[in-house]
C-alpha cells in the first residue's frame, strides 16, 4: 500500500522590500538640479532685491536635502531593485538620465559656494564643494562614455528615435566646466590651480564636441521625423543647457584665469567670453522659441503633466547664468534685462513642476509601475547579442 506524502506547505510568495521605489529612475535626480539652478541663477542677477538672497539659499538648502533622500532612495533601489536598475542601464530611453546624478552633484556643489557659505561658512561651503565637485565630475565623465558605449552596443535604435535626452551624459563634463573654477581661488597657487582651471577647459571641450556631434542628428529627426511624443516635448528645452552652460563656462574661465596663467592667455579667455558666448546666446534664444511653440502645440493637444517637466527648469537656469555672464563681461544692460526674464521664467516654471510633482507624490501616481496599453507588447529595447 502506497502512502500519499503529506501535502508541503504552501510558502507565500516574499514581500518586495521597499516597493515605493521600485519605479525610481534616475530623471529624478533632475528636481535638485532644477531646484539648485534656481538659487544659484538668482545670486548672480544684476540687480539686488530685498530677500532674495535669503530665498536663493533657501532653495540652495532645499536641493541639498532633496539630493541627500535621493540618494538615499536610489541606493535602496539598486539594493532591492537591481532588477529595474539594470533594466533602466539598458533602456536607450533610460539610460542617459544616469548623466542627471553628476549634474545634481554638481549643481548643489556650485550653489554652496555661490550662497549657501552665508549659512553654513566659508571653510565647509569650499569642502563641501570639493566633494561634490569631485564625485559629480567623476561621475559625469564615466556617464559620457559609458552611455554612448551601451547606445553602440547593447542598445535597440532606430533610426528616428533620436531624442533631446541623448545630450544628458554629454553635459555633464560641462557642468564641471562651469562650476570648478570657483575653487580655483582655493587651491594653492601655481600648479594646482592651473591645473584645475585647464581640467575645466578641457571639460569645455569634451562636452561642447560631444553635443556638436549630437545635436545635428536630434536636430535633423525633428525636421524629418515629425514632432515629438507629446509626453517628450518638453526634453527639447534639453538643448538649451550645453548652450547656456557653456557660455556660463567661458565667462568663469575668464574670471578665474588672471593670476593663474600667463597674462596673453588671461585676456584671451576674457575676449573667448565674449565672442563665444554671444552668437550662443543668440542661438539658446533660437531654439527657446522654437521648443517653446512645440510646447504649445503638445499642451493643445492634451499634453499632460510627466517629469519631462522637470526640462523647463535647469536648461533654463544655464542661460540665466549665461546672460549674467556676458551682462558682466559686456556692461551692456540688454543682457542684464534678459537675465531678469529669463529667471522670471525659470521661476514660473520651477513653481509649477514643483507643485505637480508634490501632487503626484502624494497621490502615489508618480512612483506608480507604467501601464502598459491592451495587448500591446514593450518592443525590445537591447540587443541580445
Amino acid at each position: 500500500m502506497v502512502t500519499a506524502a503529506p501535502p508541503q506547505p504552501v510558502r507565500p510568495a516574499p514581500v518586495p522590500r521597499a516597493p515605493a521605489v521600485r519605479h525610481l529612475g534616475p530623471n529624478w535626480y533632475a528636481c535638485v538640479m532644477g531646484t539648485s539652478i534656481v538659487g544659484t541663477a538668482g545670486a548672480g542677477l544684476p540687480w539686488r532685491v530685498p530677500g532674495l538672497r535669503v530665498l536663493c539659499t533657501s532653495l540652495w538648502a532645499l536641493s541639498l536635502v532633496m539630493l541627500v533622500v535621493l540618494l538615499a532612495a536610489r541606493s535602496l533601489h539598486w539594493r532591492h531593485h537591481g532588477d529595474r536598475a539594470r533594466a533602466h542601464l539598458l533602456d536607450p530611453g533610460a539610460a542617459p538620465f544616469y548623466g542627471c546624478l553628476s549634474m545634481a552633484l554638481l549643481a548643489v556643489g556650485g550653489g554652496t559656494l555661490a550662497v549657501g557659505r552665508d549659512w553654513i561658512g566659508l571653510p565647509a561651503a569650499v569642502a563641501l564643494d570639493a566633494v561634490l565637485f569631485t564625485a559629480g565630475t567623476a561621475v559625469g565623465l564615466a556617464a559620457a562614455v559609458a552611455v554612448p558605449y551601451l547606445m553602440a552596443v547593447r542598445h535597440r535604435i532606430e533610426p528616428g528615435q533620436a531624442s533631446p535626452v541623448w545630450l544628458l551624459p554629454l553635459v555633464a563634463p560641462m557642468v564641471s566646466a562651469a562650476v570648478g573654477p570657483a575653487l580655483v581661488p582655493h587651491l594653492p597657487a601655481g600648479q594646482p590651480r592651473a591645473t584645475l582651471l585647464l581640467a575645466c577647459v578641457a571639460m569645455f571641450g569634451l562636452s561642447l564636441l560631444a553635443t556638436l556631434v549630437t545635436l545635428p542628428v536630434v536636430f535633423g529627426r525633428l525636421l524629418t521625423g515629425g514632432p515629438l511624443p507629446l509626453a517628450l516635448t518638453p526634453s527639447l528645452f534639453l538643448v538649451l543647457g550645453p548652450l547656456g552652460q557653456s557660455t556660463t563656462a567661458a565667462g568663469r574661465f575668464a574670471d578665474a584665469a588672471p593670476g593663474v596663467v600667463s597674462a596673453p592667455y588671461a585676456t584671451g579667455f576674457g575676449v573667448l567670453a565674449v565672442l563665444y558666448g554671444v552668437p550662443v546666446m543668440g542661438f539658446a534664444l533660437m531654439w527657446l522659441c522654437l521648443a517653446g511653440a512645440h510646447v504649445v502645440r503638445a499642451r493643445r493637444r492634451g499634453m499632460g503633466f510627466s517629469m519631462t517637466w522637470w526640462s523647463f527648469t535647469f536648461p533654463v537656469g544655464t542661460c540665466v547664468t549665461g546672460a549674467e555672464a556676458l551682462a558682466q563681461r559686456t556692461g551692456l544692460a540688454v543682457y542684464g534685462a534678459l537675465a531678469a526674464a529669463l529667471f522670471a521664467l525659470l521661476v514660473a516654471a520651477w513653481a509649477v513642476a514643483a507643485v505637480r510633482t508634490a501632487r503626484g507624490l502624494v497621490s502615489g501616481a508618480l512612483l506608480a509601475g507604467p501601464r502598459p496599453a491592451a495587448g500591446a507588447l514593450r518592443p525590445a529595447t537591447a540587443r541580445t547579442t
